[in-house]
């Protein structure tokens, strides 16, 4: 399943949690790697020790992905330091509000759309032009990976702004994989359910709290970055070479079981 070691990838929101997970496992996997990330310097530095223990390449670029002229200048970055992207993960995002519509402004709307579907248009968009500008075809594979999630079909109360962001990332993953079909590039997303991350940090802490959770999980527990990550690695292989437009779902089950009781 390791492709060549040339490949380079570039990882938003890989200074923690999901996007750091899949940074190193596409690192271990041989992909030299460009961590993308908003604040976090220092976590994004332990990204980029972590990759390059591995003895790959890695570097931390920072942008805010809702900002078109910061993701310019991450991909710019970006090539200059090494190379032109081969697998854009798109994984940076900020959580649902937990505001109800009639209580949420327009900034807190505007806030989640830009992070969580503009910045994957964006960086994808960037991506796609990269490859155009290098004159790269078939020949050297691409490969989009977008994370959304399982609220992008199974909605809740208090999360318009996520379910609509994470919806719209979902149709725009199925209508890239259209329009690159022939460009040698696939488009995938991976959409998670319940996985211990800094998103989820309160049933980190909590046992109990996340018992609780976990209890409405078949599989019985919640997953692991590490666990998204592997599904990244797969998807970015020749072996997915086929797989494109295709949403995967990892949640131990918990999209399956919403309905009972009603």
């Amino acid at each position: 399943m390791t492709d060549p070691p040339h490949r380079i990838a570039l990882v938003t929101g890989a200074e923690s949690g999901i996007g750091a997970a899949c940074a190193l496992a596409l690192a271990q996997d041989g992909a030299d790697v460009a961590v993308l990330f908003h604040s976090d310097a220092q976590a994004a530095g332990i990204t980029v020790a972590a990759i390059e223990a591995t003895g790959r390449r890695a570097i931390a670029v920072q942008a805010d992905v809702g900002d078109e002229a910061q993701v310019g200048m991450a991909f710019d970055e970006t090539k200059r330091r090494l190379g032109v992207v081969d697998i854009l993960v798109n994984s940076a995002g900020l959580n649902q509000s937990g505001v109800k519509v009639i209580d949420m402004d327009l900034a807190q709307w505007r806030r989640l759309l830009d992070t969580d579907l503009t910045g994957g248009f964006l960086t994808c968009r960037r991506y796609l032009r990269d490859r155009r500008e290098a004159g790269i075809g078939p020949e050297r594979p691409g490969r989009i990976i977008n994370i959304t999630s399982i609220h992008a079909h199974d909605v809740r109360t208090g999360a318009a702004d996520y379910c609509a962001a994470k919806s719209g990332l979902a149709r725009l993953t199925e209508t890239l994989a259209l329009e690159t079909a022939l460009e040698g590039v696939t488009v995938n997303a991976i959409a998670p359910g319940m996985i211990l991350t800094p998103m989820n940090s309160r049933a980190i802490a909590d046992p109990l709290y996340r018992k609780g959770l976990e209890d409405n999980v078949p599989a019985g527990r919640a997953g692991t970055p590490q666990e998204v990550g592997a599904m990244a690695v797969y998807l970015a292989s020749d072996a997915a070479a086929y797989v494109t437009g295709a949403s995967l779902v990892i949640d131990g089950g918990l999209s399956l079981v919403l309905a009972l009781g009603a």
